[in-house]
């Protein structure tokens, strides 16, 4: 493995920190790299911090130190789609599109042009090859699994991508940094939007979009309260206001359609049965990637339409340039959102509800 080149993409976080220093055991050359993106001035800024503490780590396994700048890719393909998404009226998932152009696209292409023979990352996932397809198989940590967030990957990345605490427990990864003496073993998880951290979706938007009161109608029309701006909502997200009309029995209320011109957001609870009225069945997919093959007509798969949420029975009706995918059961997906589609613990793929 001398003979191996591997860039590392390092946050400064535990997972890229054991992955550095697992490659290193195992004997390939390694440099770490930190990738810069762009953060508004208007939070507090934590890149400096994490450079330096990915920065430490590299010193401590005496390894090279790079900083990539990305801001730009960062900014066009990852916040500026976010908020051109939710101006639409869709609701995006960012970190699908900071690995698809930022870690597996900026870094990736920078890393090949530079002459390695792989990248590598702390996501929880695993790849396995299999009839010389490069298959992308569910972290071993079921709790951790961050397939969701790769389904853009091609054959092209995973073929050149490492991912070395895919088969590993977050626990025990956390016992290795502690094992190898890292400067960040006890460092806690970053959450929230890919690189820039935890920060309210409303908030930040409202940075972007300016926000204006509507109304909140039930589904006879009639005016329940107001809201911010129908845009900073979702489909199928609980609402909670304070009552213009009070209801002899306060259930909870949720999203089920937006009229983005008038401003205004229709609101219902659940029925009996536990189903809302703006749930259905069928959805159509587009901006679609499968990572090895298509899935086959008429076979039982599993979906999910949020990181780590349920995997959904479904069927696929494959076409061109869209896919419907069917549920067992009815639910409530908004535009813009990813589906991702399983067979086992395989990630297939998958596309971009329309």
């Amino acid at each position: 493995m001398k003979e191996k080149k591997v860039y590392v993409g390092m946050s400064g976080g535990v997972d890229s920190s054991v992955s550095a220093t697992l490659l290193k055991e195992q004997g390939f050359t390694v440099t770490g790299v930190f990738i810069k993106v762009w953060q508004p001035d208007w939070m507090a800024c934590t890149w400096r911090d994490d450079r330096l503490d990915a920065m430490r780590v590299c010193v401590k396994l005496g390894i090279p130190f790079v900083t990539l700048d990305l801001e730009k890719e960062y900014k066009k393909d990852v916040v500026d789609y976010m908020i051109n998404e939710y101006k639409s009226g869709k609701t995006p998932n960012p970190d699908v599109m900071c690995n698809k152009y930022v870690k597996f696209g900026g870094f990736f292409n920078w890393a090949m042009a530079r002459g390695a023979d792989y990248i590598a990352t702390g996501h929880y996932a695993q790849i396995k090859e299999k009839d010389r397809a490069f298959k992308l198989i569910a972290g071993a940590d079921q709790g951790k699994d961050q397939t969701y967030f790769l389904w853009t990957l091609t054959q092209r990345e995973l073929s050149k991508t490492l991912f070395p605490v895919g088969n590993t427990e977050k626990s025990e990864t956390r016992k290795l940094a502690r094992k190898f003496n890292l400067p960040v073993a006890e460092k806690r998880d970053s959450q929230g939007l890919c690189f820039i951290g935890k920060v309210d979706i409303k908030e930040f938007l409202s940075h972007y979009i300016e926000p204006k009161k509507g109304n909140v109608l039930d589904e006879k029309g009639n005016i329940l309260s107001k809201h911010n701006g129908a845009l900073f909502y979702t489909l199928g997200e609980r609402f909670g206001f304070e009552y213009t009309k009070k209801t002899p029995a306060e259930k909870p209320y949720y999203v089920t359609s937006r009229d983005i011109k008038k401003n205004t957001l229709t609101v219902s609870h659940k029925s009996p049965e536990g189903t809302l009225s703006a749930e259905k069945k069928e959805y159509k997919l587009g901006f679609i990637n499968w990572i090895s093959s298509a899935p086959k007509l008429q076979k039982k798969y599993t979906a999910r339409i949020r990181h780590l949420g349920d995997l959904l029975l479904c069927q696929l009706e494959l076409k061109e340039k869209e896919v419907n995918i069917i549920f067992e059961n009815p639910l409530i997906i908004a535009s813009g959102q990813s589906i991702v589609v399983y067979d086992e613990k395989e990630c297939l793929g998958g596309g971009i509800v329309i």
